[in-house]
């Protein structure tokens, strides 16, 4: 009974080897709708993957093989052969971890965008911000507790900082300005995530907010994480969970092999 447990133990943790490296040949993709008053229908190589899909929404991250995809958008409920009012190509490469972001440009014309996501690791207390500028409205600045943390942000660019695990006051003003036209809002950020912010919809017409996409299990716990240059860690080309998982379970499949050893020399 030992040995059987003793080698289901290790199909097990083998098995959960496979799923870990599995895992890192997939690209995670996380579909944004930032474009107001618009429900939309998202297709993925021809076939409609988001229905009804709406102003506001975030997804769960999709897991794609990857390759190349074409991603059309049409209005909700429009006939599949109809023409698309957004489509691009996205190239996924494995272990990428992607946005792509339906948004109005600067002048209130609809776009989409793909977004290559930081997932390096994080210093020990530390979580990684990221802000997108996706909306109908001029450059802005981002204040975080009164103070000064991106200038100039521009349509459609981004801009990040790894910052202490905390609760932060976030408001937007037009570049060069102190008075906010959105905010503050309370924003709290957990050691070890990502925080990935999208400005969204038109200041002109009112819709203009903020969406909020997560990006756990970057490292950055109270025990700390190896740190590279600036305070960030290099992503290991292999993740730390796998090489714990098949260390155990070489030395489950190990144990289970001097077990069956010792069966045998009782036996005979």
């Amino acid at each position: 009974m030992k040995r059987l447990s003793s080698v289901l133990l290790a199909i097990g943790l083998c098995l959960a080897f496979v799923a870990v490296v599995a895992a890192q040949n997939k690209a995670m993709v996380t579909v944004v709708h930032g474009i107001p008053n618009t429900d939309v229908d998202v297709y993925v190589n021809g076939q409609a993957t988001l229905k009804s899909f709406k102003f506001g929404t975030v997804t769960d991250p999709l897991s794609l093989d990857p390759g190349s995809y074409k991603i059309e958008i049409r209005p909700a409920g429009a006939a599949a052969t109809s023409a698309p009012i957004l489509s691009t190509t996205a190239n996924l490469q494995a272990g990428q971890n992607v946005s792509l972001v339906a948004h109005l440009t600067a002048d209130g014309k609809p776009a989409l965008d793909a977004y290559v996501n930081d997932t390096s690791m994080l210093a020990a207390g530390k979580a990684r911000l990221t802000v997108r500028h996706d909306a109908a409205a001029p450059a802005v600045d981002i204040l975080a507790n009164n103070a000064k943390l991106v200038s100039n942000l521009a349509n459609p660019k981004e801009a990040k900082a790894d910052v202490a695990a905390g609760t932060y006051a976030v408001a937007i003003a037009p570049a060069g300005q102190t008075t906010p036209v959105f905010g503050p809002q309370n924003l709290t950020l957990n050691a070890g995530t990502g925080y990935v912010v999208y400005a969204v919809g038109s200041l002109s017409d009112k819709t203009f907010t903020l969406l909020i996409q997560q990006i756990p299990g970057l490292g950055g716990g109270p025990m700390g994480a190896a740190t590279g240059e600036g305070g960030l860690a290099q992503q290991p080309a292999f993740p730390t969970s796998g090489w714990l998982v098949l260390s155990l379970a070489g030395a489950a499949l190990a144990a289970s092999a001097v077990m069956v050893v010792r069966t045998r020399a009782r036996v005979h």
